[in-house]
């Protein structure tokens, strides 16, 4: 994966330049800005939440905290009184010259990385702890970029829009339960903090937002996540469908044969022998038979994926295990 390019931002002043040392300042600044609504910039406004959203993450005087989508810093500045370093990933190069101006020639200046680039594709350093209001178009990607890291932090403190909020929360049965629901569940214990309301960030957005709290499971679940995440796919194409009827697409039992086939071939060669394929047709009615199988035994062919659980789906996937079944 490419590294982010690190930028350090000059703290000459210019005619456009604005020193944010206080309240009326950054306000000013925001004034200055025609914020990039495209790119999620809806400021946090009220000192309150900022408060609370940072109070909420324990920081400890050893931590360093990563914050996605800093903005003019009226998070981070809150963040560094209490944190032993913070480092801001922030996409827009004004956001990033603002903040860097915010803690010039101030202690928290040597505390402060900014790291400019997209998120999603950067190489992050080891962190303790993510705080992030965070740009709405990244919000599951970061969700399973925290999940996914060789050490994921200790805690991540996340403010998103209240829907997608909810949909990380979501239980079997409710209408918001969904992929994103079991997957995230699974690697990860959330909860819910708070409600921000949308008057509380410049611009306001057109949705309400809420604040998780997302803790990563310790030990990880010994569950290979591909494998998981490609049953999950299978099975909430249409979650309100019976599972049987995901399971009937051409292109899935495509991909199950294909997987299989590899699946056969791995044994083989471990053996020291030669695998020789079955006839095209002979494979697919094979799979299909398997498939039926799986779902009859375990009872789950007429149910449906917005009603089962964590337990229900690692039911699911030993037993196509056991029968050389995989989905990655």
């Amino acid at each position: 994966m490419a590294k982010a390019e690190k930028k350090s931002f000059s703290n000459g002043s210019n005619s456009k330049g604005l020193s944010l040392n206080g309240p009326k300042q950054v306000a000013a600044a925001n004034s200055v800005f025609k914020f990039n609504t495209q790119l999620g910039q809806h400021i946090l406004k009220n000192p309150l939440v900022a408060q609370g959203i940072v109070d909420k993450a324990n920081i400890r005087p050893s931590d360093t905290v990563l914050e996605v989508g800093p903005g003019t810093g009226n998070l981070t500045m809150r963040i560094l009184q209490k944190a032993r370093k913070v480092i801001a990933s922030e996409m827009d190069p004004r956001m990033a010259a603002e903040l860097t101006k915010r803690v010039q020639g101030k202690p928290e200046q040597k505390k402060l990385d900014i790291i400019l680039g997209d998120f999603i594709k950067q190489d992050l350093p080891y962190f303790d702890i993510c705080i992030s209001n965070t740009p709405y178009q990244i919000s599951s990607p970061l969700v399973f970029k925290l999940l996914n890291q060789p050490k994921p932090p200790r805690v991540a403190i996340l403010m998103f829009q209240r829907e997608f909020a909810l949909r990380l929360l979501a239980r079997p049965g409710d209408s918001l339960y969904c992929r994103l629901s079991v997957n995230v569940q699974m690697w990860a214990n959330v909860t819910h903090i708070m409600k921000v309301g949308r008057n509380n960030f410049r611009p306001p957005p057109q949705v309400e937002s809420s604040v998780v709290r997302i803790e990563v499971k310790n030990p990880r679940p010994n569950i290979d996540f591909n494998e998981w995440d490609g049953l999950l796919r299978i099975c909430f194409v249409r979650k309100n469908r019976t599972i049987s009827a995901g399971f009937k697409n051409k292109s899935v039992i495509e991909i199950l044969e294909k997987n299989y086939k590899t699946y056969l071939a791995t044994i083989a060669a471990e053996n020291n022998q030669m695998f020789v394929e079955e006839p095209d047709n002979n494979m697919t009615d094979l799979i299909k038979e398997k498939v039926n199988l799986v779902l009859d035994q375990t009872g789950f062919s007429d149910q449906r994926a917005g009603k089962l659980d964590q337990v229900d789906f690692l039911k699911l996937l030993y037993a196509f295990h056991k029968l050389g079944i995989h989905f990655a």
